[in-house]
């Protein structure tokens, strides 16, 4: 029987950024350099693929450094920790290592020199997000505020109009999060801005990949995880954009075959915190029923790469 012809656009950049490729690298390196068992304080990155591969390794996944014994080191996740995770750590005179994203830590030091200016936080971002947890534990209890939306910029209650500054998750929309910044401008014209945007160049260059073949596929599909901020942003992206089937796939078991019946074009991407092998299953997938025509749309290049902390280069 003759497969029906299928035109997959392949996003470019798609799939791991430099950050979640030096937080796994991370734990690889410290389970050769200590053995097992290492523990990592939450997922080291928001993929289930990843965080079993790992796991079967000998990381052990834990959501509290109460839960880690004194006795073996423990990793924080790329998303970054409140300040207190360090200090209870190093009053327990254990070894740790920081996986912190350098981009989420560049927002942290911003958070930090604000403060030390006299400048009450306005953060952007999503309640509850370890990467905003981590963020707004920088600093004491009040001293950043939280907005997720335009609305939180009407309500949000500050110390002094005058004062102000902010931060935003390095996750989010660009669309989206222009206008909670202009609805800041508006509302407080003396709030200090970022030197550099926040939003980190990965997250943004998908989105922008993402915008370019939207258009272009009758359906799209993004690889990531359901609690991967920056992959259901691609989503959103996505259908903003003018796809009108976007959906999110962990696997390529979760691909829902019926809703894609009739389509000759489909786009592809993965969230940053996605590996290359679960890409090429998905697209095996498609091969398996059409026969399948790969066109690359790519907006950008990438040659970013972050050291590995020193601890971890040096013999034990």
């Amino acid at each position: 029987m003759t497969k029906p012809p299928l035109t997959v656009y392949l996003a470019a950049p798609r799939g791991f950024c430099a950050g979640v490729d030096r937080a796994i690298k991370i734990v690889e390196m410290a389970l050769e350099k200590w053995g097992a068992p290492v523990y990592v304080r939450h997922e080291i990155v928001h993929n289930k693929f990843v965080v079993d591969g790992l796991r079967d390794k000998g990381a052990v996944f834990v959501e509290d450094l109460g839960d880690c014994p004194d006795d073996r080191p423990v990793i924080f996740s790329a998303h970054g920790v409140p300040k207190s995770v360090p200090a209870a750590a190093a009053a327990r005179q254990m070894v740790f290592v920081d996986a912190t994203c350098p981009l989420v830590s560049k927002v942290h030091i911003e958070a930090q020199r604000h403060a030390d200016n006299g400048l009450q936080m306005i953060m952007i971002g999503h309640a509850g997000h370890p990467e905003t947890v981590g963020t707004m534990g920088q600093l004491p209890e009040g001293e950043v505020l939280l907005v997720e939306t335009v609305a939180d910029v009407d309500a949000v209650a500050v110390r002094d109009p005058q004062k102000l500054a902010y931060v935003t998750q390095t996750t989010l929309s660009v669309d989206d999060t222009a206008e909670i910044v202009a609805a800041l401008h508006a509302r407080f014209p003396a709030i200090v801005g970022p030197h550099k945007e926040d939003i980190c160049y990965a997250t943004t260059n998908r989105q922008e990949a993402v915008k370019a073949m939207a258009p272009l596929a009758d359906a799209m599909l993004v690889v990531g995880a359901p609690n991967s901020s920056n992959s259901r942003r691609l989503v959103e992206v996505g259908a903003r954009a003018g796809c009108a089937y976007a959906q999110l796939v962990q696997r390529a078991g979760d691909i829902d075959w019926r809703a894609l019946d009739g389509i000759s074009s489909m786009g592809i991407t993965a969230g940053a915190s996605a590996p290359e092998v679960l890409i090429e299953e998905v697209i095996d997938a498609f091969r398996a029923r059409y026969d399948v025509t790969v066109e690359l749309v790519e907006t950008a290049r990438e040659n970013v790469e972050f050291k590995v902390p020193r601890v971890l280069r040096v013999p034990a």
